[in-house]
């Protein structure tokens, strides 16, 4: 039963058939959206590999992006689909229009109070933040932090406003805008760094890319308002907490500011246990995360967003349809994730240098110590991106509690596993912590501590996956996309490694990002090729899809 339906509100009317699109044509257009602004996210860390290296304010920009990022993150788009848009999506369901307009506005109007807030908090005890987050940092190296952080953190609120946006596109079943937006955020750090890059010294050009990341936050939010007002005509912004939907949103949103808030403690662990690591380890662990989140946000993310709403419209309908609809968009995920992780694995090092090694300040030692943090990370992918998912089936069905707390039980154990698995490899000299039985392996002279927590952070995705897939099975029965599928995916990425594998070895010496790209081609041709002949069910429904298209 609904919050609102408990508060004494009048009953719902039925539900209203409304022409659903399909999950696979959605998360295609969320996908295409995320393709695109992570293309041009690559580009921009290609740029800033170019600049900056794995050097002290590589470690600054990387540090001082990721303090005022927690704000976005805790009341971004994770809570908000947690929270905001199921009910949301259920009052359009439902033909309330006007009802949702008033809630929407009510939210809105709480989270820009919520963000003004907390930004402002940050401004003035930036130096504080650096101080407990970032122990490791001094001199320099911490007072260009401070300063950093201080110019990044009004952006937090505005991409928390970002993810409002967001959230109201894609219940309108609007997705494609929402997640191709970000590319206005990482042109203008692009544009700072090309256009200044040449003229300032390295700690002048950290503090203007900040600013160029300010900026970009800002018209990325800006650029989705007119379609948000277009399509909520309804809009009534003012502070309404009276509102039943908007006390559920709250209510809600606690747990999932929870969840999220512990994830982030987790990113702030990693981020202080780096700290304290060889120069350069917390800017390897940040190109790594580039390649190893392009997957989880690709499938991941636009699979679970674009299935969210539909879910949501859904709650009260058969358990089984829930449950089937889970699953399809759970082997959906995977048929992408598996290719992903082989790739990862077996050519990740070509594709480090295809986007980092361009002449500049990063080199071939630097590829090998990325790729080995690559790997460490790539343990948990298909968890990951599968717990997103699951993640969101609880969300449709108003549950936020549940994966909050599996989140805690995850962030606990990648903690201990991150610690324990680092010192293996590197000693934490200013704790007095000695290394351990991997202490002289190292790449180009860096010690490998920032793999063993990457390696920490990956096992401990699995007991979270674990965990989720238990407690929906008691909700709405056995979800997954079945062993014997997730095998036949694993051996065409296999057939499809061996191929790029092949061009890597008999093609002549090329510059590496010509060779990238023709090994990518190949693997991606031979990967689909190898699925048709597998009667993989997901190729049946692209191929459906694109032939679709073509009709039309």
């Amino acid at each position: 039963m609904s919050a609102s339906m408990g508060e004494g509100a009048e009953a719902a009317p039925p539900i209203r058939p409304t022409p659903s699109r399909g999950g696979g044509a959605a998360s295609s257009l969320v996908a295409a959206g995320i393709l695109l602004s992570r293309v041009s996210g690559l580009i921009r860390e290609s740029v800033f590999a170019y600049y900056f290296g794995v050097t002290l304010y590589a470690d600054v920009f990387r540090a001082g992006l990721r303090l005022p990022n927690a704000l976005q993150n805790l009341l971004g788009e994770g809570t908000l689909s947690a929270s905001f848009i199921p009910i949301y999506s259920e009052l359009l369901e439902r033909g309330k229009e006007e009802e949702a307009g008033r809630v929407a506005g009510a939210v809105f109007a709480l989270l820009v109070a919520i963000a003004a807030a907390l930004a402002l908090f940050g401004i003035i005890f930036a130096p504080v933040l650096v101080s407990i987050f970032l122990a490791g940092f001094t001199g320099e190296k911490r007072e260009l932090t401070i300063t950093v952080t201080r110019i990044i953190f009004p952006m937090t609120g505005v991409l928390v406003l970002y993810a409002w946006t967001l959230g109201i596109l894609n219940s309108h079943r609007k997705f494609f805008l929402s997640y191709v937006a970000p590319v206005i955020w990482s042109g203008a750090m692009i544009a700072t760094m090309i256009l200044l890059g040449g003229r300032l010294s390295l700690d002048r050009l950290v503090i203007a890319l900040a600013w160029g990341a300010l900026i970009g936050g800002l018209l990325q939010f800006l650029i989705q308002l007119p379609w948000v007002l277009r399509l909520e005509r309804s809009l009534k912004v003012r502070w309404d907490t009276r509102l039943p939907e908007v006390r559920e949103t709250v209510r809600n949103a606690g747990p999932a500011i929870m969840g999220r808030g512990v994830v982030q403690v987790s990113g702030y662990v990693d981020t202080f246990l780096a700290t304290f690591l060889f120069h350069g380890a917390l800017a390897a662990i940040g190109f790594a995360q580039v390649l190893y989140l392009l997957p989880v946000s690709l499938f991941g993310m636009s699979v679970a967003a674009a299935e969210l709403p539909e879910l949501a419209r859904q709650r009260t309908a058969a358990t089984e349809e829930l449950r089937r609809r889970a699953s399809a968009a759970l082997q959906r995920i995977a048929f992408y994730v598996v290719p992903s992780f082989v790739a990862f694995v077996l050519l990740g090092d070509l594709l480090v240098a295809m986007l980092f090694q361009s002449g500049g300040e990063f080199d071939a030692s630097d590829t090998r110590f990325v790729h080995a943090i690559l790997i460490a990370f790539s343990i948990g992918l298909m968890a990951s991106t599968g717990a997103r998912l699951m993640n969101s089936t609880f969300f449709a069905l108003r549950d936020t509690r549940t994966p909050a707390r599996f989140a805690t039980v995850r962030v606990v154990v990648a903690a201990v596993l991150a610690i324990v698995l680092m010192i293996q490899f590197e000693p934490i000299s200013r704790l007095g912590i000695p290394a351990g039985v991997f202490a002289g392996v190292s790449i180009g002279g860096q010690p490998l501590g920032a793999v063993g927590l990457a390696a920490g952070s990956g096992i401990a995705s699995w007991l979270e996956w674990g965990l989720l897939k238990r407690a929906l099975r008691q909700r709405i029965g056995p979800v997954g996309a079945g062993a014997a599928t997730v095998t036949r995916m694993f051996v065409a990425a296999l057939a499809a490694a061996a191929a790029g594998w092949g061009v890597r070895l008999f093609l002549p010496p090329l510059d590496v990002r010509i060779l990238g790209l023709a090994v990518v081609a190949v693997y991606g041709v031979v990967y689909f090729a190898a699925a048709a002949m597998l009667r993989l069910e997901e190729i049946q429904g692209l191929a459906s899809r694109l032939h679709h298209l073509r009709r039309r």
